[in-house]
């Protein structure tokens, strides 16, 4: 996996490039602002990011905007924002228009190296990443609209762990049901918001677009 990091701080920065390349990852580059993470990797073509949002020069939002342009430039590439906040309207925007490699952690809530390297080779392969919190400030009181109003309560329970990233089997261990279970209630979610099997969409994607954009 060949990963380009953005973060600010010089201790966190030398910490990752250490952590990712003890586990045969290569890191392509580790800058500073905003500006050289868009040109590390139209240079390096990595196959993730990781980008911390507040940077120089106003240590506002400079890293989330800058992940926005990279999901628009530079699709092939997975973004994990990394960071001590959450910043919604650029969150919206990073996930609204294909959540497929994205992901949007907080450094204060994850527990473990494993738990920070396997979100962010989920994201690199192309599958989702989202810490629970994120999703709920995301989602805020907007949720009965788009076919969620008729969700269940345990329906919506599974979508929002489908948010997060996690398999069947995973949603299945969390809410202490059978993975049958899980199954029915996936199938009930994307017969509930019309989503039909397709060649070219993955619905499960499509499932949490929609519950992200409710």
């Amino acid at each position: 996996m060949r990963v380009v990091i953005a973060e600010d701080s010089a201790v966190l920065r030398a910490g990752l490039m250490q952590l990712l390349a003890d586990r045969g990852h290569e890191v392509s580059a580790a800058v500073a602002d905003a500006d050289a993470l868009l040109a590390a990797v139209a240079e390096h073509r990595p196959d993730v990011a990781v980008v911390d949002i507040r940077m120089p020069p106003t240590h506002t939002d400079e890293g989330l905007r800058a992940a926005v342009t990279l999901r628009a430039d530079f699709p092939a590439t997975g973004v994990l924002v990394f960071s001590q906040y959450i910043e919604t309207r650029y969150a919206a925007r990073l996930l609204e228009r294909n959540a497929a490699g994205v992901g949007y952690l907080l450094k204060d809530r994850v527990a473990d190296v494993t738990e920070f390297t396997e979100a962010l080779e989920r994201v690199a392969a192309g599958g989702t990443a989202l810490d629970p919190e994120v999703v709920t400030q995301l989602l805020g009181a907007r949720r009965a609209v788009a076919g969620l109003e008729s969700l269940t309560a345990r329906e919506l329970e599974v979508l929002a762990l489908m948010a997060e990233g996690r398999s069947n089997a995973a949603i299945a261990s969390a809410l202490v049901v059978t993975p049958g279970a899980v199954e029915k209630h996936v199938a009930g979610i994307f017969g509930k918001l019309g989503l039909e099997p397709s060649e070219t969409d993955n619905r499960r994607v499509l499932a949490v677009l929609r519950y992200l954009g409710g």
